[in-house]
């Protein structure tokens, strides 16, 4: 059976292709294979001592591996210790906490190793330790007098808890404490006053710790702040102090900044790389001080410097060795300024260069395991085979370890095993494990056999051919049974197998054949190419003017390939029809009856098959249709006489007595009400009947004054309303519903916004509208937290953890009671910036403008928000061909959702590039992982920047040129290539010489006097040839020739011959003017009066005549050999019809200009041939449409 597979579009294709270029990697698990560790714990980590105690340790090999664990060094007794047990086929250990166990008695660090026959593969050291929210100490706090215009510090002095708690400011009711430039939080969580104001007094300032991994939120001792005002302290002296002493307190004194903290001038701070620098200044003073940030001998880091707490705070992301230095805070007020400089040290943890990988060798093969990283100070490399240190691990002769790199020398299958590398320094460790996998298999491949590929003419195509052997098996192509093997520069041969055709043509249709052989065997797989027509719209929509209640349609025939079944789908403005009886869906068009003003847009036609997609957009336009005057139509009268009947408490009946129909019959009557107890005045849609009908009964809602009137409609339009029926005022009643659109999304990290839709006045049912709104943590609370606010449409819940779901439900009442039970809703508390980078980046770089890259995805629980993709920044550092910096300039991809991959497009070959990558939510953006360095390959060059060619003799020209603007590589040559052109412009044998590429000029020697060449040159990289560039040259003639060419006109013969050609000018004109004074007319100059042509009318010099003028068709035939019987003018004049303007003289000459917006200014004239120092030349103009198209 036939697999099917569509390639629908080159994205696609790639996709496909990077996703097998993973898989291709692995070792198939029905081979033996030393153990790899596939998932584990982290390093540090805490714990909730009140829940079960999950250390993670996953593996795969063949055979399975068994598992054993070690704590604080030494081996760990499962079996001794009845909390712990081991999940059955897993290594992970389940340490029972709920039934008894402590927490605490677990701290320490574990390390799980999985062994088979093949090796041995060991984890991290993972740390554990319980997490801890101590209770506050008891402390008796004084009450803070303060004078009016002094600092002030609130000390929180939070418990030492694991991990450390978040702090935050509220007073009794459970409200944020406002923060300003004045007062605001300390990073250490201390409230700091520049200046305390009088409404500053208040006794309910409440420090709260809120410790994550347990849930709880642990609460100071409120602190009392008393602010005495200047005027008030007057008063009391006053009070206690006779008439004859003299009193009065100072009044409020300006005073300049005064820093709070860091105290000194300078202080130090050392944070580690890809870490987040915090620094923090906060002065005192009066007005207030305005903070201001600089870096000693440098700039601020473009993109990654945020200012918080009111510029307080410097925050620098993804810090670098590059960022240490000194960095100075500026507090200023109108009164002087005062600074501190905190010295940065930037020390780095390691990081992987070069992480060992798996190494799969057959028997006397070669290879090697690297292990290179990097840290400041540097990480010392260590390696172990198995779990033990190498140095005692039993020897191996085919193994020698080179400090960061082990060389492995004609294995043998007792060389499988595991190698770890750790690099450590004293700020943390890396372990990575790879294994020696010494296999002897012949190649197997994994792809389906007969897999079916589908795509479109011109587009790329990708046939896969995933394999594995041990030797690494070679891979070849064939088409058709017994064809060829494939080479060529039309296909594209990718490591993992894949064959790549960049632009499948219909002959590229067929059987393909991978082979796969090593010396162990050879085996083959065939895949099926077919290539199907694109779909087009060979008739398109086409704009249209339609009169009102017309008929309009829209066509849109397609042709398509006949194996694929296309689907049309019509569009209005960009979204779907309207659900209307008028428009008539056909098999190629659209058709709309009765048109109304609503109708009025863009209508698009989308043809979708399986594998394209193609559309077309046509607008639509509605005018008003003529009037008729044969009868005059017109809206109808308004009802009248209204009269309400039967009324209930729900319910109430109205009558009407319809107006005139003006030559047009009532289509429908519209009923509108207007409550006069909620919104006076306005009036609204109840409902409408049809045109025979004058009654109707009318549902009514509690407590609402109720009037209606009746509006009658026909073709033409609307009447005026009738006069309001008398008023009907129902009874009170609970709240038949609930707010809609209940939502809650959290503005900060630690808050939870529930907003909702309030209730419209006539919804109330009666008086005291209200709102009970409840909301509890999802699957954590069992109890619903309540309140009952007034009639608002939001409500924030302060103090949330960040970014977790909470059940929500919003509940009105009023009065008389509440409304029926409300249904919950799924909101989230705040989003908070992503805690970590992305892992494990790696690149592979495809060709010389096209790299792919890949990462690990962050866990879900460090996103701390709702995961909107990665960004990938992505930077050229240097050219390798010239060595050179250049000014950075980054470019961003964006891919969104839990994407893991991506193409980095457009890149310049033979360049040194670097990037990282970053989650983002909607917060913004994570930290950025570890710059990434990766290399293009070699392209081939541009062009020559010139071509001059100089010093003409007889038989000689000399050359001079310039090297390429873009080498793209190292240039290995130069081509020159010559011919010689006759007078018919025929073109003669054609000379190569090859030139080293150091040479920058050649003397031609031993050409032909007085003959024209045309010259083609080039340079070479060691990928190929690059783009030419051409130019044409004359050597001199023979002066004996020219001697004789000259002596003709000094001849006697040919003086007297030119002496009487003027003498009979001179007699003719003379006989002319004679007959011109008699009378006689000369009828030439009024046949040209009256038949003037100004197309054929001379072009005076003055007026611009044109010199050399070149056509993008000239321009074009210079790198193409002439056609016999091509000519040009000898007096290089161009025709009319022979030539167009030319944007490309235009763009580079000297009189040409433009301006800012891009228009044309200066002289219009032809350009001459270009000049060698004008920059590069191609032999090939470049067209305007090729310019545009090359940034499509």
């Amino acid at each position: 059976m036939m697999k099917k597979m569509s390639i629908p579009t080159r994205k696609t294709s790639l996709v496909l292709f990077l996703c097998q270029i993973i898989s291709a990697l692995d070792v198939p698990l029905d081979l033996s294979q030393p153990p790899t560790i596939i998932q584990q714990s982290p390093k540090d980590y805490i714990v909730d001592p009140r829940e079960n105690i999950v250390i993670q340790c996953e593996a795969k090999g063949k055979p399975p591996p068994s598992f054993s664990w070690t704590r604080n060094g030494t081996h760990f007794d499962i079996d001794k210790d009845a909390q712990v047990t081991m999940k059955p086929n897993s290594g992970t250990l389940v340490i029972n906490i709920m039934n008894g166990g402590k927490a605490e008695a677990y701290e320490g660090v574990y390390q799980c190793t999985a062994r088979n026959e093949r090796g041995a593969a060991i984890s991290n050291n993972i740390v554990i330790r319980p997490s801890r929210s101590p209770l506050w100490t008891k402390e008796k706090l004084e009450p803070n007098h303060v004078r009016e215009g002094d600092s002030l510090v609130l000390h929180c002095r939070p418990p030492v808890g694991l991990p450390p708690p978040i702090i935050f400011w509220m007073d009794n009711a459970f409200q944020r404490l406002p923060q300003s430039e004045r007062v605001s939080q300390g990073l250490n969580g201390d409230l700091y006053f520049s200046n305390v104001q009088p409404e500053d007094t208040r006794e309910d300032y409440i420090c709260y710790a809120r410790f994550n991994h347990t849930q709880t939120i642990q609460q100071k001792q409120p602190i009392s702040v008393k602010v005495f005002s200047m005027d008030s302290l007057n008063d009391t002296i006053a009070a206690n102090l006779s008439d004859t002493d003299i009193y009065g307190a100072k009044p409020v004194t300006e005073r300049q900044p005064v820093l709070l903290t860091p105290t000194g001038s300078t202080s130090t701070k050392v944070e580690l790389r890809g870490n987040v620098l915090m620094l923090e200044c906060i002065a005192a003073g009066l007005p207030t001080p305005v903070i201001r940030w600089i870096k000693e001998g440098g700039e601020l880091p473009a993109n990654r410097t945020f200012f918080e707490n009111f510029k307080k705070t410097l925050k620098i992301i993804d810090v670098s060795e590059a960022d240490s230095g000194n960095y100075k805070c500026i507090a200023r007020n109108t009164l002087g300024s005062v600074h501190h400089v905190i010295s940065v040290t930037v020390k780095a943890a390691p990081y992987w260069i070069t992480a060992p990988r798996n190494l799969v060798l057959s028997p006397g093969e070669d290879g090697t395991l690297i292990c290179r990283a990097n840290g400041n100070p540097k990480p010392s490399i260590s390696w172990l085979a198995n779990g033990v240190p190498i140095a005692i691990a039993p020897e191996d002769p085919s193994r020698k370890v080179d400090g960061d790199t082990i060389i492995f020398s004609h294995v043998q299958e007792r060389s499988s095993a595991v190698y770890q590398c750790n690099a450590s320094n004293e700020y943390g460790y890396l372990l990575a494990n790879a294994f020696v996998n010494v296999l002897a298999e012949p190649p197997r491949i994994l792809t389906p056999a007969n897999k079916l590929y589908q795509v479109i003419a011109d587009s790329p195509a990708l046939l896969d051919c995933a394999y594995f052997g041990s030797p690494k098996p070679e891979i070849e192509w064939f088409k058709g049974v017994k064809g060829s093997i494939l080479r060529g520069n039309e296909y594209v041969f990718h490591d993992n197998g894949t064959l790549e055709i960049p632009v499948a043509q219909k002959n590229s249709a067929g059987t393909y054949t991978c082979v796969a052989r090593n010396e162990l065997g050879k085996i083959q797989n065939e895949v099926q190419l077919e290539i199907k027509d694109p779909t087009m719209i060979i008739k398109q929509p086409e704009y249209k003017v339609i009169q009102r209640y017309g008929q309009v349609s829209f066509e849109c025939i397609i042709k398509h390939d006949s194996t694929l079944l296309p689907t049309v789908t019509w569009l209005k403005d960009n979204d779907e029809l309207p659900d209307d009886e008028r428009f008539l869906v056909g098999k190629d068009n659209l058709t709309i009856m009765n048109v109304t003003d609503k109708d009025d847009g863009t209508y698009t036609c989308i043809v979708n098959t399986t594998l394209d997609s193609v559309s077309a957009s046509a607008v639509l336009t509605v005018v008003a249709a003529p009037p008729t005057p044969a009868i005059i139509y017109a809206r109808p009268n308004p009802p009248f006489d209204l009269e309400l009947t039967g009324q209930l408490e729900r319910s109430i009946e109205l009558s009407w007595i319809p107006g005139d129909e003006n030559n047009s019959p009532i289509t429908n009557f519209v009923i509108e009400y207007e409550d006069a107890l909620h919104e006076p005045g306005v009036w609204r849609y109840q409902t409408e009947v049809p045109g025979t009908q004058t009654t109707v009964q009318l549902k009514l809602s509690p407590y609402v004054n109720y009037s209606f009137r009746v509006i009658a409609v026909n073709k033409i339009g609307r009447s005026q309303p009738s006069e309001p029926s008398e008023q009907y005022l129902t009874k009170s009643a609970s709240p038949d519903e609930n707010p809609a659109n209940v939502q809650g999304i959290g503005s900060e990290p630690d808050n939870l916004v529930i907003t909702w839709e309030p209730l419209k006045g006539f919804q109330s049912n009666g008086p005291g509208l209200q709102y009970k709104v409840s909301w509890r943590q999802k699957d954590v609370d069992d109890e619903w937290t309540s309140v009952i606010v007034a009639n608002v449409s939001k409500y924030i819940v302060s103090g949330t953890p960040t970014f977790v779901p909470y059940e929500i439900k919003v509940q009105a009442l009023n009065d008389l009671g509440y409304a029926p039970e409300p249904s919950e809703v799924i909101g989230h508390s705040g989003e908070d910036l992503p805690m970590v980078a992305p892992g494990n980046v790696q690149v592979h770089v495809i060709n010389s403008t096209l790299a792919k890259v890949h990462w690990d995805p962050v866990p879900l629980k460090t996103v701390r928000g709702h995961l909107q993709g990665y960004k990938v920044y992505y930077w050229k550092v240097q050219s390798l061909s010239r060595r050179s910096r250049r000014h950075v300039e980054k470019k961003i991809l964006t891919f969104r959702g839990n994407k893991t991959f991506g193409m980095l497009p457009g890149l310049e070959p033979y360049s040194s590039y670097k990037l990282n990558v970053r989650v983002v939510n909607g917060k913004g953006e994570g930290p950025a992982s570890p710059d990434k360095v990766f290399k293009t390959p070699e392209g081939v060059p541009s062009s020559p920047s010139f071509l001059k060619i100089t010093n003409p003799t007889l038989d000689s020209l000399t050359l001079e040129w310039g090297s390429p603007t873009h080498p793209n590589g190292v240039l290995t040559s130069y081509t020159l290539k010559f011919q010689p052109i006759n007078n018919t412009h025929e073109l003669g044998p054609l000379v190569e010489i090859r030139i080293p590429a150091n040479e920058s000029s050649l003397i031609l020697k031993n050409l032909n006097y007085s003959t024209r060449y045309k010259f083609y040159f080039n340079a070479q990289t060691a990928v190929g040839s690059g783009s030419q560039i051409t130019e044409e040259a004359v050597t001199i003639m023979d002066e004996a020739m020219a001697s004789r060419q000259v002596d003709i006109a000094t001849q006697g013969w040919f003086i007297g011959l030119m002496c009487a050609v003027a003498l009979l000018i001179l007699i003719l004109l003379i006989v002319c003017f004679i007959r011109r004074n008699k009378g006689g007319k000369y009828p030439v100059k009024e046949k040209e009066d009256a038949h003037a042509d100004p197309e054929i009318q001379p072009m005076k010099e003055d007026d611009g005549t044109f010199g050399e003028y070149r056509s993008l068709e000239s321009d074009a035939e210079d790198h193409k050999p002439l056609k016999k019987g091509s000519r040009t003018p000898s007096d290089r004049t161009v025709k009319k019809e022979d030539s167009d303007d030319s944007l490309v003289d235009y763009g580079e000459g000297v009189n040409g200009q433009f301006n800012e917006d891009g228009s044309f200014i200066g002289q219009y004239s032809g350009k001459k041939e270009k000049e060698p120092a004008e920059g590069n030349e191609s032999s090939e103009a470049p067209s305007p449409v090729n310019a545009m198209n090359s940034f499509v």
